[in-house]
């Protein structure tokens, strides 16, 4: 149970009906949220560049927080090839790494990515700006210390990210943390200890594990939800470990470089190995 009295499941269904709502409420009471996000939404219309988006730290921290890709802030050499590369070449980091969320991402700001970064107007649209702080406002909400500390936070963000039907395959579902626990938990499996196993190993059991088809009905996304906050009231441990490993953390350790960056052959340790790969 909550510390309100309300038991998680029935707090996830209560959010879902309208979490853009329940998202927005949050935000109201949250004033460093309020002030960054009225950073972004004043500097947006003029950021036409990577290097205009990287260095504003309250703008990015929006857009990156709602592609849920706040990891990223810290691995700015890979944040500036997915804004500096055509993501429809099959070169491209985007497309090399199978990243579902890296892909959506740079898709996103495919104008700077065609032209090394520069686009000839700003992407920041009226339309992009409000779906953007929309985005990231539901992200605030669903990782708030009430909705993290029951899982609360995931479940709604999982059933938001399914619905939206962008997830596809077994690598876009491992390319997302958040979505990745979700499905460790409800297979049984201890965050920390699955993500112990080396890629290929999560990969094999999860492709055996999972029916990506079963993911797709609304209803059963829902219940796949629920089930996952009812599976964190029998294993209350799971929801205090780490959040599972993105594709990043899958492939090394922050040791300083990039470690995703090694897998493609650079460290993102050089300005020279990063060009290597545009």
């Amino acid at each position: 149970m909550s510390l309100s009295g309300v038991s998680p499941v029935a707090q996830f269904i209560n959010a879902r009906t309208d979490e853009d709502k329940a998202a927005s409420n949050y935000i109201k009471t949250n004033q460093t949220a309020k002030r960054t996000i009225a950073d972004f939404e004043d500097k947006a219309p003029s950021i036409t560049t990577a290097d205009g988006l990287m260095k504003d730290y309250n703008a990015n921290q929006v857009v990156l927080g709602a592609y849920n890709l706040s990891q990223l802030s810290g691995q700015q050499a890979v944040e500036k090839q997915l804004l500096t590369q055509d993501p429809t070449s099959p070169s491209s980091l985007a497309q090399k790494s199978s990243n579902a969320s890296w892909m959506a991402f740079a898709d996103a700001f495919s104008e700077m990515g065609k032209n090394k970064g520069t686009a000839e107007s700003s992407p920041f649209t009226n339309d992009v700006i409000q779906s953007t702080v929309k985005n990231y406002e539901k992200r605030q909400y669903e990782t708030s210390d009430d909705l993290s500390k029951n899982g609360v936070g995931d479940a709604l963000y999982y059933a938001r990210k399914m619905a939206s039907g962008k997830v596809k395959t077994i690598n876009d579902l491992m390319s997302d943390a958040t979505l990745l626990r979700v499905v460790e938990v409800n297979n049984g499996y201890d965050p920390d200890q699955f993500g112990a196993l080396d890629y290929d190993q999560q990969k094999r059991i999860l492709t055996n594990k999972v029916n990506m088809s079963d993911l797709t009905d609304s209803k059963k996304i829902d219940r796949y939800a629920e089930q996952y906050l009812a599976q964190l009231q029998v294993h209350p441990n799971y929801i205090d470990n780490d959040k599972p490993a993105s594709m990043i953390d899958l492939f090394g350790g922050d040791d300083g470089g990039d470690p995703i960056l090694s897998l493609f052959g650079d460290d993102g340790s050089s300005s020279s190995g990063v060009s290597s790969l545009l």
